[in-house]
Formats: structure tokens, sequence, C-alpha cells
């Protein structure tokens, strides 16, 4: 899989081709732009190449088509991928260097993606009735906060090490105590055990002194 800013030759074999054939290449780009780069034959109209850059990931769609001897249209849709990101590039409560401390062992190649992922799951499933102090990029100051919370993600990275990276099959989460407050969202036929969670992150929020990670009551859409 080609990534975004990877220069490839394009390639058509006709046949059968003579002196009559023609090809042109149309690409489609993610935003639906569509660029004519020159097509250009060395063999009679065998083969034909052209050089394109893929400048956007996403989907990239080479249309080429041929006229005269062969006459034909082919298309081939081409997945591109995005540049992997730094940690300067996602919101994370931990980097990889606490990913690797907490596992004692080189983190996995996606660590970056995975403690973004964390993250998220972290700020959507577990926080939504937590306060703290934050700067104004809404990420905690305190030491204690920062070292819980990092600690949260990189339990959820090293779960999903040993189950895999799931989607949220397990519906929303229930039944988790913090401290003096029990957490549990959904209600009635919507219950399951809360298995797409490591059980880390209960344990490392719990740890943190109250008068610096508390939490209030929260009447929501989900049933808390």
């Amino acid at each position: 899989m080609p990534d975004v800013g990877d220069s490839v030759t394009a390639t058509l074999t006709v046949t059968p081709a003579d002196n009559t054939t023609s090809a042109t290449l149309a690409v489609t780009a993610p935003d639906g732009t569509v660029s004519n780069p020159a097509a250009g034959t060395a063999d009679g109209g065998t083969t034909w190449t052209a050089s394109l850059t893929y400048t956007a990931a996403g989907l990239w769609r080479l249309s080429w088509t041929v006229t005269g001897t062969g006459a034909s249209r082919q298309h081939e849709v081409v997945a591109v991928a995005p540049a992997p990101p730094t940690m300067a590039d996602v919101r994370s409560y931990a980097t990889t260097t606490q990913l690797a401390d907490y596992l004692h062992a080189a983190p996995p190649v996606d660590a970056v993606q995975l403690l973004e992922r964390a993250t998220r799951l972290l700020d959507s499933d577990f926080l939504k009735a937590a306060v703290y102090d934050v700067d104004d990029d809404g990420m905690p100051t305190d030491t204690d906060v920062k070292a819980a919370f990092a600690e949260a993600v990189c339990s959820q990275v090293e779960f999903w090490g040993e189950v895999g990276v799931e989607t949220d099959v397990s519906g929303p989460l229930q039944g988790v105590a913090i401290g003096s407050v029990n957490l549990q969202f959904g209600a009635g036929d919507n219950r399951s055990s809360p298995d797409y969670y490591a059980p880390g992150i209960s344990r490392a929020l719990a740890n943190v002194p109250a008068d610096k990670l508390r939490w209030v009551a929260f009447t929501g859409g989900n049933g808390w």
C-alpha cells in the first residue's frame, strides 16, 4: 500500500496493440479532483506508463482509456495510507516512552495510534463525570492525575495487545466502581459485560487523591 507523498509509475498493458493504439490516464484524487498525467509507450502501444504522485490519503481511481486497436476502459482503485502520526500529531495522555516503560518491552509499531484511541476511550467512557485541573488544551496539569491517566491508557493498549483491537461490540460501560463512585452506562436489555475495557483503567483512576480528581453526579442520555 502506497503512502502519501509516494511517486509511482502507473502501467497498462494492451493486447492486442499496434501503431493505432493510444492510451490516456485520468487520475481521480480522494477529493474528486481529476488530473491527466502524460502517458507514453516505448514498445509500439503494448505497454503504457504514466508518472503520478499521491498527495493525499484516501482512495485514488486510475482510469485508462484505450482507443484504436485494443480499445477499452480499465479502472484501478488504489488505497493510499496517511503518513504515520507522531506524538505531536495526536491527543494522548501517554507517550510511547511511557508505554514502553509500562510494558517493560518495546511498544508496538502502531503505538501512537493506539494511545490516541485509548485516550479517546478514556475521555468518552470514563471521564465524563470527572473534575480535574486542565490547561488550555484540556490536558491534566496535576502530576498525580497525569500519571494516572497515562497508566490508564497504557493499560488499555496492553489489554488490546492481548485481546486484539475490537470495535465497541460490548456496548457501553457497565458497573465500574472508582472509590465511592459507581459508573454504569446503559440499562435494561442492552447490558453486557465490560470486556472492552482494561481492568487497569479503574484501578489507575481510583489511586488518585480525591482532592485532585473528583466525580460529580450526572444524568444524561446514556443513563448514568
